[in-house]
């Protein structure tokens, strides 16, 4: 017998945070969220509570938790786009697919009751959030910021009545293709400084770059992502929570800042050392192992993984995006420890930023998708 249940209490909170990671258990590609950010979305101060409904559902197969799902409403979204949308995401269930017929049947019907029309997913909060069901690439570990789920996931979904919306790809990238690429590149890189008067931005440590360069950043990822799928504006709540994040993870080694003359940011990358060797195998708690793992992991890292770029919309089409293509090169070329840097996920749809890995090594590890369903 299957059952579902709206999640209220502080028990069934905890069972809907504990349900993956039980169910992928002992898996070596599945890459757990720190289990204390997750335990955040309970929160009546949550930083996304001024712009979303939310609601999460468990299922129970006679009597055990046999799944989970999150309905989201994107407000904000929703006001930019004209839209009457249910997001859902945090869906995870065993290979059942009566059961997870019945947590999308609560969620969609939880999304009709709200007035929506339509659901998609997964998407969460925003874009700052994992987002998107694994179809390629099971025998890949996630990194820090990917899903992973099972392959079964994606053939319950699709008989459920949901259709592709868009695909994300994630790629490996080794390197310039040729030395002979490297110097093309850095020359080109070299003229573009001086035709448009650029310089690299300074940093001295993550202090002093959010201090610098945080407010720009903030202008620049507004306007270079206003019409990628599922962005949404940020909101002083969601700068918050970023840089109180970047404040543990970035280096100077492996971010780019690109200034104009009057000092202000026109292009800029952040890569991050990769987290999820460190944190695969466990359970999100930061356990004085898991620690000592993190911070070797931050300290000397085998790889990076590329979070975030963003470009003025008015030089995007002056080459200036090729000065960040430089900077990975000279990462991966100056760090030989470093083995690869992990793009997550570019739309397929983003041409700006697909095109930029083309002067690379690369290997197409993983692909990702949005599902959407019209339910009136």
């Amino acid at each position: 017998m299957i059952t579902v249940r709206e999640v209220k209490t502080r028990k069934e909170q905890k069972a809907f945070l504990d349900f993956p990671l039980d169910l992928y258990a002992g898996n070596p590609c599945f890459v757990p969220p720190l289990y204390m950010d997750e335990k955040k979305i309970f929160r009546p101060d949550y930083v996304y509570n001024d712009c979303c409904d939310a609601a999460y559902f468990l299922a129970y197969k006679d009597g055990v938790v046999a799944g989970r799902i999150q309905g989201i409403i994107q407000r904000a979204a929703n006001e930019k786009n004209g839209e009457k949308r249910a997001r859902f995401c945090r869906f995870d269930a065993i290979d059942d697919f009566e059961v997870s017929k019945a947590l999308f049947d609560a969620a969609e019907k939880w999304a009709l009751e709200k007035g929506m029309d339509t659901v998609c997913g997964p998407l969460g909060f925003s874009d700052l959030e994992r987002e998107g069901l694994l179809i390629e690439g099971f025998d890949q570990q996630a990194t820090f910021e990917e899903n992973y789920n099972a392959p079964y996931y994606g053939e319950h979904i699709e008989r459920l009545g949901y259709v592709k919306e868009v695909d994300w790809l994630g790629s490996r990238l080794y390197g310039a293709d040729s030395p002979e690429t490297m110097e093309e590149m850095e020359q080109l890189s070299n003229f573009i400084f001086r035709r448009y008067k650029l310089h690299l931005g300074p940093c001295k440590n993550a202090k002093d770059f959010i201090k610098r360069y945080a407010d720009g950043i903030f202008t620049l990822l507004d306007k270079s992502y206003e019409g990628l799928y599922g962005t949404v504006p940020f909101t002083e709540g969601m700068k918050k929570l970023m840089i109180d994040n970047f404040t543990l993870v970035i280096d100077p080694k492996y971010v780019a800042v690109v200034l104009d003359e009057n000092e202000k940011v026109v292009c800029f990358g952040l890569a991050f050392p990769a987290l999820a060797p460190a944190l695969a195998g466990g359970r999100g708690k930061l356990t004085p192992l898991t620690a000592i793992r993190l911070l070797k992991a931050l300290k000397k890292p085998d790889a990076i993984d590329l979070c975030l770029v963003g470009v003025e919309p008015e030089y995007l089409n002056r080459g200036v995006s090729a000065v960040f293509s430089v900077a990975i090169m000279k990462m991966l070329r100056d760090n030989p420890e470093i083995r690869f840097a992990d793009t997550n996920l570019n739309l397929e749809n983003n041409f700006a930023i697909l095109n930029q890995w083309r002067r690379f090594k690369r290997e197409q590890v993983k692909r990702y998708r949005s599902y959407v369903k019209k339910l009136v």
